[in-house]
């Protein structure tokens, strides 16, 4: 309770108490009060002076914005981390300010708003030694005002912010595959018609002072920026990434410079010159007086890391010659050439490999590096080449896609059209002068070989009639052969064979012809058909006589047969009769014998069949009817003597073979196949 009632019994106490309190707890503010200022290890401070009440030393110099000896209003000086005394807060402002921290990866670009003026044309200040602008009474003694070439790299700094302005910028970074190409803001103008700034020291465009010192110029900079990580103040230089100049392979690159001396006058390619690393130090290729424009020199495959702002580089196909062919190199470029080809050939110069002109020297089946602006490699094929006249009709090479067929008009009057196939040769050696005369093989073409091949046979055709033209295809392409190689020879080139090909003749004639053909020939067919006709005939009758043959014979010897058969029979039944006459005498005599009564009905039993058979033997002749009781007894036996049915074509001597005999053969079959029935006797009275 004592403790209660202690404020109200000790006020001054108390409140002394309090004040105690709230200064412990307001420390920094409570000192502040009495002129202390306490700066935290990771800030430092900026001051601005409120008002000077005497001395000389009261206002700024004129232009100036930051004070340096003291003056009113902000000071150049910051107050170090720690315990600052005198700075009563009636008169000094301070702020406690963080240090500048500038990342790994980052630069800080600054500008000072006080310093000496930029003299006219300059558009950065130049470097003052102030330890990263940390020191700024070192500044101001010689810095100037504005945006600064210098930056401040990565790590903490103590920088018055009152004076400088910290902006930061990421590192510059060139990514692989690529470069960078500068392009700078401030420094010497280009003089003398230059386009590009030259090539100076300062480490990659980093050292900003040694660029300004070793008199950089503004614009485009020679030199490019490999792969990597750059400090490069971008208030300075502006830096762009382009792609690396990749030249394929089967590829070269056709450079073209934008600096370098003027080419002379006729040429439209700047020489070879040493020493520049092949296009990659421009400054090394313009101090070896390489000239701008197109250059002779090109780049094989590879990787280059070549400014475009300097050089520009075309990609284009190695220059192939195929198999069977030779490249003939006409020089656009090069030292005057002297004629190398002597009094034989005055059509055109040639010359030796270097020299302007086209080359004697030839370039075999391969690919070539050639800048195709300088030099241009005609294709001359050394194998044979057809080249056809015929209309929708060309070759692979083309040579012949705007050749057509010939049409001629002959002596007649009668306009036709013909194909013509032409295979020339151009051998190795003359394949220089093949160009040097018409410039390429499409101009021999048209200028040569159309000409006098169309021309021979519109000619020949002049000379002759259609049909005689028809007939003599053979003897008017061995003429064109020999006319027409005789004609190329001149040219250099060989002529290997002429051949025509189709001949249209006109409609109204071809009918004419075709009905006339086909009248010969109907007339040879009828001939032949005819002479077929009887050859077929004989073939028939010799074909029918063939098959019958072996029924013939056959049927002869069955009749030859039958005939010794039936002889056999007629013998048999003769004999058998005796036989039979025999035993009825030898049987009569028993009988009569043995009784009158038996002898006598026995007698009129023999009588009455005597009778049948006198009967027989009157109805027929009696070699017959020997011969039906032969037939009788062996058909009785199961054997068939005869055919069923025989037809003969006639009756020889001896034979039967009639249709009598025939029907008669049938009844004797019916007869022997029925027994007779036995006629009923009468008893003898």
């Amino acid at each position: 309770m004592d403790i209660l009632f202690f404020p109200v019994e000790h006020p001054w106490l108390s409140l002394l108490a309090a004040a105690g309190l709230l200064a412990l707890i307001f420390y920094k503010r409570t000192l502040r009060l009495f002129g202390f200022v306490i700066v935290p290890d990771d800030s430092i401070g900026t001051v601005t002076k409120g008002f000077v009440l005497f001395g000389r030393h009261r206002e700024l110099p004129p232009g100036r914005i930051v004070a340096l000896y003291g003056e009113a209003g902000l000071q150049a000086d910051t107050l170090a981390p720690g315990l600052h005394l005198g700075l009563w807060p009636w008169q000094y402002e301070v702020e406690l300010v963080k240090f500048t921290i500038v990342p790994d990866d980052a630069i800080g670009i600054v500008e000072a708003c006080d310093g000496v003026p930029l003299p006219d044309g300059r558009v950065l200040a130049r470097h003052v030694d102030c330890d990263n602008f940390q020191d700024a009474r070192a500044f101001l003694a010689a810095g100037e005002r504005g945006l600064q070439m210098s930056v401040v790299p990565p790590g903490a700094w103590r920088i018055n912010t009152l004076l400088f302005t910290v902006r930061l910028e990421r590192m510059t970074v060139i990514e692989p595959g690529k470069i960078g190409i500068v392009e700078a803001r401030d420094g010497m103008p280009l003089t003398g018609g230059r386009v590009i700034g030259r090539t100076v020291a300062c480490d990659s465009f980093q050292d900003a002072r040694a660029f300004m010192a070793g008199g950089g110029e503004r614009g485009p900079q020679m030199s490019v920026i490999p792969q990597g990580k750059y400090r490069i103040n971008p208030g300075l230089f502006r830096v762009t990434q382009v792609p690396v100049t990749d030249v394929p392979d089967n590829k070269v690159g056709i450079v073209t410079t934008r600096e370098g001396a003027s080419l002379t006058t006729g040429e439209i390619a700047g020489p070879e010159v040493p020493g520049h690393n092949l296009f990659q130090d421009a400054l090394a290729f313009v101090n070896a007086g390489g000239t701008k424009g197109l250059q002779e020199q090109v780049l094989l495959a590879g990787r280059y890391f070549i400014n475009p702002m300097f050089a520009t580089v075309e990609i284009i196909d190695m220059t192939e010659v195929p198999i069977a062919s030779v490249g003939v190199v006409v020089a656009f470029v090069g030292r005057a050439g002297v004629d190398v080809t002597g009094e034989g050939f005055r059509h055109a110069n040639m010359v030796r490999k270097g020299e302007k002109g086209v080359w004697v020297d030839v370039l075999d089946p391969g690919k070539y590096a050639i800048n195709t602006y300088t030099h241009k490699v005609r294709v001359v094929p050394t194998a044979n080449v057809v080249l056809n006249w015929a209309t929708g009709k060309t070759e692979a090479h083309k040579l012949d896609a705007n050749l057509s067929t010939i049409t001629v008009r002959s002596a007649d009057g009668f306009t036709f059209n013909l194909d013509v196939s032409q295979i020339i040769h151009i051998p190795r050696n003359d394949a220089p002068k093949v160009i040097a005369r018409f410039g390429s093989m499409e101009a021999l073409v048209t200028q040569v070989l159309e000409p006098t091949i169309g021309n021979y046979f519109r000619n020949a055709a002049q000379n002759s009639d259609v049909i005689d033209f028809l007939k003599k295809r053979s003897e008017r392409q061995a003429d064109a052969k020999a006319a027409i190689a005789l004609a190329l020879k001149a040219y250099d080139v060989g002529a290997v064979e002429t051949l025509i090909g189709d001949i249209v003749p006109p409609a109204e004639l071809m009918k004419t012809l075709t009905d006339r053909k086909l009248a010969e020939q109907e007339k040879v067919t009828f001939t032949t058909q005819m002479e077929a006709q009887g050859v077929r005939q004989q073939l028939e009758q010799a074909t029918a006589l063939a098959r019958t043959q072996a029924q013939v014979v056959d049927a002869e010897r069955k009749v030859a047969i039958a005939e010794f058969t039936a002889q056999a029979a007629v013998k048999t039944a003769d004999g058998a009769a005796r036989s039979k006459k025999i035993t009825a005498e030898a049987d009569a005599e028993v009988t009569r014998v043995t009784g009158q009564a038996e002898a006598g009905r026995t007698l009129a039993i023999g009588e009455a069949e005597a009778e049948v058979i006198r009967q027989k033997i009157g109805s027929m002749e009696s070699g017959n009817y020997a011969i039906v009781q032969v037939a009788q007894a062996l058909a009785g036996a199961g054997v068939q003597l005869v055919p069923e049915v025989l037809v003969g074509g006639g009756q020889s001597a001896g034979q039967g073979g009639t249709l009598v005999d025939v029907l008669l053969a049938g009844l004797v079959k019916d007869r022997l196949a029925k027994p007779e029935q036995p006629q009923p006797v009468a008893e003898a009275t």
